[in-house]
C-alpha cells in the first residue's frame, strides 16, 4: 500500500507547484534593482557612432529604458505600443538595442517607426547584463534621481501602459 502512496504524494506536490506557477505573472519578475541606482553606462547611439548616451544625460527627469533588438519577435509585437507610449508619456523613452547588428537595428526602426528619443547600442550585451536583463523586451522606469522604480519583463501591452506605467510615471514626475 505504501508503494502507491509515495508516487501519489509526489504527483500531488508537483501538481500544486504547477498550479502555483501558472498563477505567476511573468511580467512581474522581482528585480533586485528596484529602489537602487540605475547602472551607469555610456554607449554610442544607434543613429551615430560619434554621439553617446547614458543615464547621467537624463539625470533630473523621469525616463523609460526599453531593451529591444531587431531579431526579437516579441519586440515586433510591442512596437506599436511603444509608438503610442512615446506620444503620451511625456518623458524620454530611451531604447537599448541589445546584442544586435547596428545596420539591422537602424533598418528596423526606419521600417517600423522610431518611438525613442535616443537609442543606445549595446552590441555585446554588457549593459543589458548590468541591468539584469533576462531577455528582450524588458522595460525600466527610472526616476529623477536615477533610481530604478519598475522593471517589466516581456512585451508591453496597452493595458500595462495604462494601468501600471503611466500612473507610475505621473507619480514620479510630481515627486
Amino acid at each position: 500500500m505504501t508503494r502507491f502512496i509515495w508516487p501519489l504524494a509526489i504527483f500531488a506536490v508537483l501538481l500544486a507547484l504547477l498550479g502555483a506557477g501558472l498563477r505567476l505573472k511573468p511580467q512581474e519578475i522581482p528585480s533586485p534593482f528596484i529602489g537602487k541606482p540605475a547602472p551607469a553606462f555610456q554607449l554610442t547611439r544607434l543613429e551615430s557612432e560619434q554621439a553617446t548616451i547614458g543615464p547621467a544625460d537624463l539625470r533630473g527627469q523621469v525616463w523609460v529604458l526599453n531593451v529591444w533588438a531587431s531579431w526579437c519577435a516579441s519586440c515586433h509585437e510591442e512596437h506599436p505600443v511603444l509608438l503610442d507610449l512615446s506620444r503620451q508619456a511625456g518623458v524620454p523613452l530611451i531604447g537599448l538595442d541589445y546584442k544586435d547588428d547596428r545596420t539591422k537595428g537602424r533598418l528596423w526602426l526606419d521600417r517600423l517607426g522610431n518611438p525613442y528619443q535616443h537609442v543606445a547600442f549595446d552590441a555585446d550585451g554588457r549593459v543589458g547584463i548590468d541591468y539584469g536583463v533576462y531577455g528582450v523586451p524588458e522595460t525600466f522606469v527610472i526616476d529623477k534621481q536615477g533610481v530604478i522604480r519598475m522593471k517589466l519583463t516581456g512585451p508591453l501591452t496597452r493595458e500595462i501602459v495604462r494601468d501600471k506605467l503611466l500612473p507610475l510615471i505621473q507619480e514620479l514626475r510630481r515627486a
